[in-house]
């Protein structure tokens, strides 16, 4: 699958079921369980997990343990969070190639970005891993987060429960596997724009990222939405992408709190039902009281 140029303008994003007719992302294996005392013979379905390369210019910049789907966004979304470009219009192509025990995303950047990559390769100390890439030092793991105070983005109480409701039922991978995680961009006013799935929640995000960049989406427009816990590195990505907001279904880590405050994000967490917790910048979220007497101030008496 060589040579996928990439649109430059925006494209449709679903948030139905993704196209999972190029690899095999399920698989269905024998299993026996053990039900009222007894060991019953059968079988279940379980996500793939494949390694996934993300190359530039040639060269590898890091191998991720990843759902094989919707490649092309997790290689402008991985590119975005990472810092390796701040617009999709920077990638050229992505070349979706097929190795025997893995995916290769060969992806061609405009020169000025790849001698840009270049420089940065150049002090890297080392190999790079999961979840935080391309890293020599303890100083680059707690990098700069962008600063989203200035958005001017506001939720409503509904619109929290709302989204991670939507969520719930956009998630048809895990509905069949009950084993990966889900994010999703909700925008006021029109529900989930996109959502993405994958094993690992960072991959999930990095894959909803350049979905939302290639539709033609700001971050600043909406809340990130996602399934698993609240992670610093998922608060940065968040950052990176834009959104003021993270709306999360677990728990967040003390230094995801940190992090956020400092960012001016807010962090909402443990959501459930229609009930929730707001650990940061509780100020973006509108009582649903308020809303509705502000409305209602505006109908003529």
């Amino acid at each position: 699958m060589a040579g996928k140029r990439l649109p430059s303008s925006p494209t449709t994003v679903t948030v139905g079921p993704a196209d999972r007719t190029r690899f095999s992302t399920t698989a269905k294996v024998p299993e026996k369980a053990r039900r009222a005392g007894v060991l019953v013979p059968q079988s279940r379905v379980v996500p793939e997990e494949t390694p996934i390369a993300l190359t530039y210019g040639g060269s590898t910049h890091a191998v991720m343990m990843a759902t094989p789907a919707d490649l092309e966004d997790f290689a402008v979304g991985f590119s975005l969070t990472e810092g390796i470009i701040t617009d999709p219009d920077q990638i050229e192509t992505v070349d979706v190639v097929a190795e025997d025990k893995g995916i290769d995303l060969q992806i061609s950047l405009r020169d000025e970005q790849n001698d840009a990559l270049r420089l940065r390769r150049r002090h890297m100390a080392g190999p790079v891993g999961c979840g935080l890439c391309g890293i020599e030092s303890i100083d680059q793991a707690v990098r700069a987060t962008p600063d989203v105070s200035g958005s001017p983005l506001r939720l409503s109480e509904q619109d929290v429960v709302q989204a991670v409701g939507l969520l719930n039922g956009q998630q048809p991978l895990h509905l069949e596997t009950r084993a990966v995680h889900g994010a999703a961009f909700y925008v006021p006013g029109r529900g989930l724009i996109a959502v993405r799935e994958d094993v690992g929640r960072h991959n999930a995000l990095d894959k909803l990222t350049g979905a939302a960049a290639r539709a033609g989406f700001k971050g600043a427009q909406g809340a990130v939405v996602v399934t698993s816990r609240v992670s610093v590195e998922m608060v940065q990505k968040t950052a990176i992408a834009g959104s003021p907001v993270i709306i999360a279904i677990s728990a967040p880590t003390a230094l995801a709190i940190r992090t956020a405050e400092e960012a001016g994000m807010t962090l909402i967490a443990l959501v459930r039902g229609d009930e929730f917790e707001i650990f940061t910048h509780a100020e973006r979220i509108e009582r649903d009281e308020e809303k509705c007497a502000r409305f209602s101030a505006r109908i003529p008496r």
